[in-house]
């Protein structure tokens, strides 16, 4: 597995559009970055280095590293926070594509 989209292609079909989303969200916000798999997960890099992680799981899909952000977008962030650096988004819920966008612009701007 070389690519996101073969990634997502190893899902169930229940999950794989809820990936799909989330993948186009984060190409989205960070036009240009270069996506690789790194630590078994899709990365998206940021300047070469910095990469914001993504990965399907039996009940959610998480976002890594996510530091903490600026109040506002925190305090939307939180009731999703499951430890410091982690974002979890359950796949009954339906895709907050606006808010992983704004997460993910809010991160690149810190790594350029």
């Amino acid at each position: 597995m070389n690519t996101t989209d073969e990634y997502i292609a190893t899902f169930p079909d229940d999950v794989r559009p809820i990936l799909a989303e989330v993948a186009a969200a984060l190409r989205r916000a960070l036009p240009g970055a270069e996506e690789r798999i790194r630590y078994g997960m899709p990365a998206f890099m940021l300047g070469g280095r910095y990469a914001l992680h993504f990965a399907g799981w039996k009940h959610h899909v998480g976002l890594y590293p996510v530091a903490t952000l600026d109040p506002e977008l925190e305090a939307e962030v939180a009731p999703h926070r499951s430890a410091k650096d982690t974002v979890k988004l359950l796949y009954r819920d339906p895709v907050p594509t606006d808010l992983i966008e704004r997460v993910a612009t809010a991160l690149r701007s810190r790594h350029e």
